[in-house]
């Protein structure tokens, strides 16, 4: 059996900053995650994909905060347990817990930290006639691999960050890029919508607005779509590529059974520390739900960083907590 401090359920970026702080605390964590690689939607999903929002960072690939994450928690040296999916929860008679995993992993630990980000998760995938039928033959719901696109006609559909973060990266590969949205404002962040607009005045992209993908046309690979507008008027596109980005759909899975305290497929916990209804049991990250929440890896950083200050007395429940600053004494000093 494994033996920690804190268990982190999800190897994603938040996970793995909790490391830090855990760490800079003198706190072990032992990491789960169900996908085969660390590094959670950013590696599975959108390893390529520039995110815009970290500090200190004016833009950085996914994979690339990834593996800095991993560089800055290296010291600490944490245990990862990957490709195996949580099942199980059993609580001690001391309140530590044991978290089981679908292959019979056993971990032991004082304080469990979800940070699933959206837990077992599929892409939402809207009502195109022949969807399904191409997909792996033009159609795809994530972006691995943008050179795939080279020199490619692609459309993409969608109206938000995903949506438009990719219209904007992928207008550089890309032999013609069109991003087709039903409405005609977008729920992304603004700055990166102002981008898009700019991009079609300048005739890099082609924005289709208030028109949704009605179907799919092809043999062995798709070669166009048909699209239909507000006026029902349809029209079609030739395209190599679709990628339908309409966000994920969220499942909590196995952690639904733990007598949590469940809002919409998210974990509702107290913004003092981030815990959950169920003692030594935090979640952290998209995966939590409270009033002004924003799913955003910055925030989840936030929560990290509160969230330890609380489950150091649960591992040390005879000491008494004393903050450091890094900038003062180093991340070797702790």
């Amino acid at each position: 059996m494994i033996t920690t401090d804190i268990c982190i359920i999800g190897a994603g970026p938040v996970g793995l900053f909790t490391v830090f702080e855990a760490g800079l605390l003198k706190m072990r964590c032992h990491l789960i995650d169900a996908l085969p690689q660390i590094g959670g939607q950013l590696s599975e999903i959108y390893p390529q994909k520039p995110i815009y929002d970290i500090p200190g960072y004016p833009e950085i690939k996914a994979q690339e905060l990834i593996d800095r994450l991993m560089e800055q928690i290296d010291p600490f040296e944490p245990g990862f347990t990957l490709g195996e999916r949580v099942e199980e929860l059993e609580k001690q008679a001391d309140g530590s817990y044991i978290v089981r995993t679908n292959e019979g992993t056993a971990v032991h630990c004082q304080v469990v930290a979800i940070a699933g980000g959206l837990g077992c998760f599929e892409p939402r995938k809207p009502e195109i006639e022949g969807l399904e039928d191409f997909e792996g033959k033009g159609v795809a719901y994530m972006v691995k691999q943008p050179e795939l696109f080279r020199d490619k006609n692609i459309v993409l559909a969608g109206g938000g960050d995903s949506a438009l973060d990719w219209t904007i990266y992928l207008a550089d590969v890309a032999k013609k890029v069109t991003l087709v949205h039903r409405g005609d404002t977008f729920r992304g962040a603004p700055d990166s919508a102002e981008k898009v607009f700019e991009l079609a005045k300048e005739g890099k992209i082609n924005l289709v607005l208030q028109s949704n993908v009605l179907s799919i046309s092809g043999k062995e690979h798709i070669e166009s779509i048909t699209l239909v507008g507000k006026d029902k008027e349809e029209k079609t596109l030739a395209t190599d590529y679709l990628i339908p980005l309409f966000g994920l759909s969220p499942k909590l899975g196995p952690l639904a059974n733990w007598g949590l305290s469940i809002d919409k497929s998210a974990i509702e916990v107290n913004t003092f520390d981030y815990s959950t209804n169920v003692e030594r049991i935090f979640a952290i990250g998209d995966i939590n739900t409270y009033p002004g929440k924003l799913k955003l890896i910055l925030c989840g950083f936030h929560e990290a960083a509160l969230m330890v200050q609380s489950a150091f007395k649960f591992v040390y429940p005879d000491q008494k907590l004393s903050f450091k600053y890094t900038t003062v004494y180093g991340v070797n000093a702790f």
